[in-house]
């Protein structure tokens, strides 16, 4: 598989994004979730395809730009769709299934087919999850990072919390990965993009 160069995926953003804004938060998001993943794989990820880490971590959120109206407002109550939104947009623009898998499984700890039920998410019924070792970088990167107004970026301490009301199997899967790669150094990131932690 030929991965896209870092060129080329900036211009599929500016492509799909509806206004200025909405590409500065979200290609921002995804260099900060790349720039975690590369540090991450920098302590050694042996068999593991850093080049398909860094162009999942710069595309995994490209399905964001199809959740804007026409007044450039977000749908919030939509945002679950971003990821398979995503897929749809890679997969219409050619890109292959290894890359469009991480706009559609790297939201939370991965959504389940039983999470789709139980909780009643405007999801076809089916499993979002990582399977391969990128797939997971990519999907553990993008917890240290946030959108919200302003852009934040995430401790550990606090996405535990914050899922803890999505069940205690998914707080056990993001410890689990946070002694497999290892917890970013996040002050660096912080520094360079101005965004607080918290």
């Amino acid at each position: 598989m030929i991965t896209p160069t870092d060129e080329e995926i900036r211009a599929l953003h500016e492509r799909h994004a509806p206004t200025e804004a909405a590409f500065e938060l979200v290609y921002t998001h995804c260099e900060i979730v790349c720039g975690i993943a590369e540090q991450l794989l920098a302590d050694g990820a042996p068999g593991v395809d850093a080049d398909l880490v860094r162009a999942g971590a710069l595309l995994h959120d490209i399905g964001v730009y199809r959740l804007y109206d026409a007044e450039g407002r977000i749908d919030e109550a939509g945002y679950i769709r971003h990821g398979l939104l995503g897929h749809e947009l890679l997969r219409d623009e050619g890109l292959p299934e290894a890359l469009c898998r991480f706009c559609s499984c790297h939201t939370g700890m991965g959504i389940t087919r039983d999470d789709v039920r139980r909780q009643g998410l405007p999801l076809p019924v089916a499993d979002y999850v990582a399977e391969s070792r990128e797939e997971e970088f990519v999907m553990y990167a993008d917890k240290f990072h946030s959108k919200t107004d302003p852009p934040t970026f995430v401790t550990s301490a606090s996405y535990a919390a914050r899922i803890r009301r999505f069940g205690a199997d998914k707080v056990a899967r993001f410890t689990s990965m946070c002694e497999t790669f290892g917890v970013p150094d996040l002050g660096p990131l912080a520094a360079e993009y101005g965004h607080p932690a918290a």
